[in-house]
């Protein structure tokens, strides 16, 4: 005999798989900074997580999905901070930095996933890499012209060569490599 089918089953199995989805992909930023793309594996990640590895790839057709996916998870947190930004002035660069060197802080997988994406020439990652770059490219300098920062353009290439140095620089575990100018801000 068939079973009634209840209204809110469906969005009760629907929350499941979306905070199994979040699940995994924590995992995997974790898993990815630890090992590298190359060497980490889809085993690693669901044994994180507690479950099996068939179902990582009921969610994730494959460890490049997963990586793309963990990969844009970071990169949507860095919006979502930048979109925070309202100072105005001068000060936006400084409240910019510190929102950055904040998210340094307390999501470091994150940083060293986008320091290893850049090493790795598959072409979805790479796109991946692009489309984060552009994004969060654009939202700084929108935010450094709706503040009435001369030059823009020039200050948010300077902003994010400084971010890129930062992120090496925590990657390599070698702080004296962050741009002094910043520790003075």
């Amino acid at each position: 005999m068939a079973r009634p089918s209840s209204p809110n089953r469906g969005k009760g199995e629907e929350a499941t798989a979306v905070n199994r989805r979040e699940q995994i992909l924590e995992a995997a930023v974790a898993v990815f900074a630890e090992h590298g793309y190359y060497r980490a594996t889809t085993a690693q990640v669901a044994e994180q997580v507690g479950i099996s590895q068939p179902y990582v790839f009921k969610i994730f057709k494959n460890k490049e999905e997963l990586f793309v996916a963990a990969l844009g998870r970071a990169f949507d947190r860095i919006v979502r901070a930048f979109e925070g930004l309202e100072t105005a002035g001068d000060q936006v660069l400084r409240e910019a930095i510190q929102v950055y060197e904040q998210l340094m802080e307390t999501h470091p997988n994150e940083i060293i996933l986008q320091v290893q994406a850049l090493g790795i020439r598959d072409e979805a990652i790479r796109g991946a890499m692009q489309d984060g770059m552009r994004k969060v490219t654009g939202l700084v300098e929108g935010k450094f012209t709706a503040a009435g920062l001369d030059h823009p353009e020039v200050l948010v290439s300077t902003f994010m060569a400084n971010g890129m140095l930062c992120n090496i620089a925590m990657s390599l575990e070698m702080p004296e490599l962050k741009p002094k100018h910043l520790e003075q801000e």
